[in-house]
């Protein structure tokens, strides 16, 4: 896989992440939202650590 993909993946992961932490440290968060964008990072998460082994 090339680095501008692997720098997109890298750049969505941190966005969720920041969605994430919004969501989370709001007065009455979306446990559902919460819920969907872990498995949206964890995805991510695991694409990355799969394109980053050896072939």
């Amino acid at each position: 896989m090339n680095n501008s993909h692997m720098s997109a993946l890298r750049l969505k992961h941190a966005e969720l992440e920041a969605k994430l932490e919004r969501e989370e440290n709001r007065p009455l968060p979306d446990t559902g939202l919460i819920h969907a964008l872990k498995k949206q990072k964890l995805h991510l998460k695991d694409m990355l650590t799969q394109e980053s082994l050896p072939a």
